[in-house]
C-alpha cells in the first residue's frame, strides 16, 4: 500500500510542475472591476477545454495551463463583448489584463465552450461533460468529480454537508424523498447538466419569505437526444462462487418529455448489490415534513419495528434480494401536474457474528458476554406514493400527497451466549402506515401571503416475539429468588420468576405479543406580511393532536403446547398493557425577519398550550402546562457565495406511548421494560453556527458547522442487572442532570489543476447520565474524525482517488475506560484503455486498536467493462467482488451500557460476467 501511496504523490509532484500560471484581472471600461467573469482556455492541438476560472470581487483571475502548448483564450460576460486571444505558453508565469466593452447583440464571436462551473443566485450550474472522462457509467460517478458536491458511503448526495432531499430529472421529481435511487441508477451518458439549488422551496410563493437554508435539491438536464426517447440499459448477468451459481438481472428504463415522464428500475441478484437496503426504504420519507417542525414542539412516535440486525456496510453472509421501483409524472395541462411512485423490495438475508461484549462499571459484577449469533431474515416491503399539484394562477397554489407503507418481515435467530447458554428468537410483524399531506398557498397581493398545512399519520405496528431458553425444573427449589441464585440455577431463572412462568418446563417459551395503534394530525396557518423590502412578519397558528393505543401481552408456551397467561411477581406489574396516550399542542407563533446591509436577523417566538394524558387501568395521569419557546436565525451574506448562519432554538421534546406503559414489556430475551406514567417532557436548547464558501476564483470549497445542545429534564433509563449476569430489567425517569452535546464538524476542498485535496474532520462530545443497579453512571464520548483525500480528473491519464480516514473514540462509562483507534486507507483507480475499455478498482484496508488489541482487514473489488464506442449498444462487463476472498470483518461498537467487538462473516469472493444493453 505504502509503494502505491509513494507513486501517486510523484504523480501529483509532476502534475503541478508541469503547469504554469495565467493571471490577470477583467474590469469593464470605466476601469471597474467585473465579478463572476468566465474565462476558460482551449487547447488549440485537441480543441479542448482545458482550463477555466470564474473572477472574484476584484475581477481577478488565475488559470493553471501546460508549458509549450498554444491555447486560445476567452473572456466573457453577459452584456459585453466577448474577448479572445491566442497565447503560447513557455516556462514562466504569464499575465494578461482584459478589458471588457458594453454590446447588447453578443453576435461578433460564437461561445463553442461552455463553462464548467457557473452560478446564479442559490443555483450552482455544472456542466457535466466537462468533467468527463469516458469511464462514468452513473450519476453517482460525475458528481463525486464536481466541485462542492460529494457521495457519503451510503450512497447519498452532500452539499455544505447537508444530504440532498430531492432529485429532479428536467424540473420533475425522482422518486422523491431519497437521492441513492439517483446516484445508482441515472446513466451518465444522459447528462448534461447538474443544477444544485440552494434554499429549495417547493412553492415559489413562499421562497421570498420562509428559511429554507437546510433544504437543498439537484435538478438533472438531460441531453437533448435524450428527451422524448426511452433510454436507460438492460444488464443481465451470471458467474460463479466456490459451487454456488450467481445471477444478476437489472432492467433501468427511462422517458422523459415535457409531459410526462417514466421510470421503472429493476434488480433480481443473489450477489449481495442492494438497490435500497430495508433501513433505506424504511426511511424512505417520500418528501413529506411535518408542518410542525419549525414550531419548537418535538413529539416522538416511537418505533416498534422488529429487532432487525442490521447490515454492516450492505453486506452479510447471504444475500438474496428483489426489487422493482416505478415513478411517473404527468402534466394533463399547465395549470395540474401528478406525480407518484411505487416500491416493492424483497430481501432473503443471512447473517453471522461473533461478539464480545465488555460492560460498564466492573464493581457491579456484570460479567463480561462472549456470543455466536446466526439469523435468517425475511423481508417484503411496500411503498406507494401519488402526488397532484395545482396551480391555476400565480396566486393559487394546492398540493395533495399520500403514501403508503406496508411489509411483512420474520427473523430468526440463534445465540449462543457464555453466560445465558442457548437462546433461540423469532419475530414477526406486519405493520402498515397511511400519510397525507395537504398544502394551500393564496397570494392576495404582493403583501400578503396565507398558507395552510395539514398532515395526517394512520399507523399500526404488531410485532410477536418469541424466545426459547432451556430450563433444568429440578434445579428450582430456591423459588427462582433473583437475588439468591444458586451456582445450579439456569440462568434465566430469575427472569423466569419475574414474568411469572411455570418452571416445570424443560424449556422456557416466552411470547409477546404487542400492538400500536397511532393516529396523528399536524395543522397550521400561516400569514406573511411583507412590510417593505427589507423586513416581513409572520403570524402562524397550528395544532399537534396525536393518540395512540399500546397493548401487550406476555404468555408462555408449554412443553405440551399449550399456552399459558403469565403472573409477574413484579409488584403492581402486570403481563398485559392497555394503554391510550393523548398528545394535544394548540400555539401561536410570530417570526419577524429585517435585512440590512449583510445581515439578516429573523428572531421568533411561539406560544404553546399542552395537553397530556395517559390512562392505563383505570387510572388517567395528566400533564397540562404552557411555554414559550423562542428561537433565532441570523445569517450574514459576506460574498455572493461565501455566509455564515447562526441559529438558536428551544424545544419541548414529548416521548411515545412506550415509555408510560406501566406493566412489563420484552424488550429482547435479555431485557424487561417497565414504563413510568408520570413521565413529564424534557426542554432541549441548540444552538448551530455554520459558514460556507465556494470560491471559483481559487477552486476553493470550504464547510464548517458547529452545534451545541443541552437537554434537561431527559428522559434516562434505570437498570438493574441480576446477579452475575447480563439480564436487565429497566425502568424511565426524568433526569435531574443535564445531557450535553458538542459537535464540530468541516471540510476544506481545493483544486489545484487537474487535481482536487479536501480534508474532513470532525469532533463529537457527548455526555449523559444514568442509573445501574442504583449507582449513578456517567457516560462521556470523545471522538474525533479526519480524513484528507486526494482526487484526480484527468481527460486522458487514467485516475485516482485517495482517501485516509483516522478516528479516535474515548468512552468513560462508569470506571471503565476505552480507547477505539481506527485506520482506514481506501484507493480508487480508473483507466480508459484504447478508447474501449474501461477498468475500475478499489481497496479498502481498516485497522482497530481497542485496548491494545488489533484487528484488521482489507476489502479489494476490481471491473473491466469493453464498448466499442461510447455510443454502443453493447456493452459487457467482468466484475469481481472481494478478490482476497475475506471471510469476515470486526467492528467496535459503543453503546449505553457496553462496549462490544464484533466479527461480522460476509460474503465470499463472487466473480460475475455481465451484458448491458444501452437503449
Amino acid at each position: 500500500m505504502k509503494h502505491i501511496f509513494t507513486l501517486l504523490l510523484l504523480l501529483v509532484a509532476s502534475t503541478s510542475f508541469a503547469q504554469i500560471k495565467f493571471q490577470g484581472s477583467i474590469k469593464d471600461s470605466y476601469g471597474d472591476p467585473l465579478e463572476f467573469a468566465n474565462v476558460i482556455a482551449i487547447n488549440q492541438e485537441s480543441k479542448v477545454l482545458e482550463s477555466y476560472a470564474v473572477t472574484n470581487d476584484k475581477g481577478l483571475y488565475k488559470l493553471s495551463l501546460g508549458k509549450n502548448i498554444t491555447y486560445k483564450i476567452q473572456v466573457s460576460y453577459i452584456g459585453y463583448k466577448t474577448a479572445e486571444m491566442e497565447v503560447s505558453t513557455k516556462e514562466e508565469a504569464l499575465s494578461q489584463d482584459f478589458t471588457l466593452v458594453v454590446d447588447n447583440t453578443l453576435d461578433e464571436v460564437e461561445l463553442v465552450y461552455e463553462m464548467p462551473v457557473t452560478i446564479s443566485g442559490d443555483t450552482i450550474t455544472y456542466n457535466a461533460d466537462s468533467f468527463k472522462n469516458g469511464t462514468e457509467r452513473k450519476l453517482g460517478d460525475v458528481l463525486k468529480k464536481l466541485p462542492g458536491v460529494e457521495v457519503n458511503e451510503d450512497g447519498e448526495i452532500e452539499v455544505e454537508g447537508k444530504t440532498v432531499g430531492k432529485v429532479m430529472i428536467d424540473g420533475k421529481d425522482f422518486f422523491d424523498g431519497d437521492s441513492k435511487l439517483a446516484t445508482k441508477n441515472i446513466p451518465a451518458n444522459a447528462i448534461d447538466k447538474v443544477q444544485v439549488l440552494k434554499n429549495y422551496s417547493n412553492n415559489s410563493q413562499l421562497s421570498g419569505v420562509t428559511n429554507n437554508q437546510d433544504n437543498i435539491a439537484i435538478n438533472i438536464k438531460l441531453k437533448e437526444g435524450k428527451k422524448n426517447f426511452w433510454f436507460g440499459t438492460l444488464t443481465g448477468g451470471v458467474g460463479v462462487a466456490d459451487s454456488d451459481g450467481l445471477y444478476v438481472v437489472q432492467p433501468k428504463l427511462f422517458y422523459y418529455s415535457p409531459e410526462k415522464s417514466i421510470n421503472f428500475i429493476g434488480d433480481i441478484n443473489n450477489i449481495g448489490e442492494l438497490a435500497l437496503s430495508r433501513r433505506d426504504i424504511r426511511n424512505f420519507g417520500g418528501g413529506f415534513q411535518q408542518p410542525s417542525r419549525q414550531s419548537g414542539t418535538n413529539i416522538n412516535l416511537g418505533n416498534n419495528d422488529l429487532g432487525f440486525r442490521q447490515l454492516q456496510n450492505n453486506q452479510a453472509k447471504d444475500i438474496n434480494t428483489k426489487f422493482a421501483a416505478g415513478n411517473f409524472s404527468y402534466s394533463p395541462k399547465s395549470t395540474l401536474d401528478l406525480s407518484g411512485f411505487a416500491i416493492f423490495a424483497s430481501s432473503r438475508i443471512d447473517l453471522q457474528e461473533n461478539s464480545s461484549v465488555f460492560y460498564t462499571d466492573r464493581n457491579l459484577g456484570i460479567p463480561d458476554e462472549n456470543t455466536q449469533s446466526n439469523t435468517e431474515q425475511k423481508s417484503d416491503l411496500g411503498l406507494l406514493k401519488f402526488s397532484a399539484k395545482y396551480k391555476p394562477n400565480a396566486n393559487n397554489q394546492l398540493d395533495y400527497d399520500i403514501i403508503g407503507r406496508i411489509s411483512n418481515e420474520e427473523q430468526l435467530n440463534g445465540t449462543l451466549s457464555n453466560v445465558v447458554g442457548e437462546i433461540d428468537q423469532f419475530e414477526e410483524a406486519t405493520p402498515f402506515s397511511i400519510n397525507q399531506n395537504l398544502n394551500y398557498y393564496y397570494t392576495l397581493d404582493e403583501t400578503n401571503i396565507f398558507a395552510l398545512s395539514i398532515q395526517h399519520l394512520l399507523q399500526e405496528e404488531d410485532p410477536f416475539y418469541n424466545a426459547l431458553l432451556a430450563n433444568d425444573p429440578t434445579n428450582n427449589d430456591n423459588g427462582f429468588d433473583p437475588d439468591d441464585m444458586l451456582p445450579d440455577e439456569d440462568p434465566y431463572d430469575g427472569t423466569a420468576q419475574e414474568l411469572g412462568l411455570d418452571g416445570s418446563q424443560l424449556n422456557y417459551s416466552v411470547n409477546q405479543d404487542k400492538l400500536v395503534k397511532t393516529n396523528q394530525v399536524d395543522a397550521k396557518v400561516d400569514y406573511w406580511n411583507i412590510l417593505n423590502k427589507k423586513s416581513d412578519i409572520n403570524f402562524t397558528i397550528g395544532t399537534i393532536y396525536s393518540n395512540q393505543q399500546f397493548d401487550s401481552n406476555i404468555f408462555q408456551t408449554l412443553d405440551n403446547g399449550v399456552e399459558l397467561d403469565t403472573d409477574p411477581a413484579i409488584p403492581e406489574v402486570s403481563d398485559v398493557n392497555d394503554v391510550k396516550y393523548t398528545f394535544t399542542d394548540v400555539y401561536l407563533g410570530m417570526h419577524y425577519r429585517y435585512k440590512t446591509g449583510k445581515f439578516t436577523i429573523s428572531p421568533g417566538l411561539s406560544a404553546h398550550s399542552y395537553n397530556v394524558a395517559n390512562d392505563q387501568f383505570n387510572t388517567k395521569t395528566t400533564d397540562n402546562f404552557f411555554r414559550l419557546l423562542p428561537d433565532l436565525n441570523v445569517r450574514v451574506q459576506l460574498k455572493t457565495s461565501e455566509n455564515l448562519n447562526l441559529s438558536y432554538r428551544m424545544q419541548t421534546q414529548f416521548t411515545d406511548v412506550n415509555q408510560f406503559a406501566r406493566s412489563v414489556v420484552l424488550n429482547n430475551y435479555n431485557s424487561t421494560f417497565v414504563g413510568n406514567p408520570d413521565l413529564e417532557n424534557s426542554l432541549s436548547h441548540n444552538i448551530n453556527l455554520s459558514y460556507f464558501s465556494f470560491n471559483l476564483f481559487n477552486y476553493t470549497n470550504v464547510f464548517a458547522s458547529l452545534n451545541y445542545s443541552k437537554n434537561i429534564d431527559a428522559i434516562r433509563t434505570q437498570s438493574i442487572f441480576q446477579p452475575a449476569s447480563v439480564i436487565r430489567s429497566s425502568e424511565p425517569f426524568n433526569s435531574d442532570f443535564a445531557d450535553e452535546t458538542f459537535t464540530a464538524t468541516g471540510r476544506f476542498q481545493r483544486r489545484f489543476g487537474k487535481l482536487q485535496a479536501s480534508i474532513r474532520g470532525s469532533f463529537n462530545y457527548s455526555k449523559f447520565n444514568q442509573f445501574i443497579n442504583n449507582q449513578l453512571s456517567v457516560n462521556e464520548n470523545f471522538t474525533q474524525t479526519y480524513a484528507p483525500s486526494l482526487r484526480s480528473n484527468f481527460r486522458e491519464a487514467p485516475n485516482f482517488g485517495i482517501t485516509y480516514n483516522y478516528s479516535t473514540s474515548d468512552n468513560n462509562q462508569g470506571d471503565r475506560t476505552t480507547k477505539i483507534i481506527t485506520n482506514r486507507p481506501s484507493l480508487e483507480f480508473d483507466a480508459l484503455i484504447f478508447k474501449t475499455f474501461t477498468f475500475k478498482t478499489d481497496y479498502g484496508y481498516t485497522r482497530q486498536t481497542v485496548g491494545g488489541n488489533t484487528n484488521s482487514f482489507g476489502l479489494f473489488n476490481a471491473n473491466l467493462m469493453y464498448r466499442k464506442e461510447n455510443d454502443s449498444k453493447w456493452e459487457y462487463e467482468l466484475k469481481a467482488t472481494n478478490i482476497l476472498d475475506v471471510e469476515s470483518n470486526v467492528n467496535n461498537n459503543v453503546g449505553g451500557f457496553s462496549v462490544s467487538t464484533s466479527e461480522y462473516f460476509i460474503q465470499p469472493r463472487f466473480l460475475t460476467f455481465r451484458a448491458i444493453y444501452n437503449l
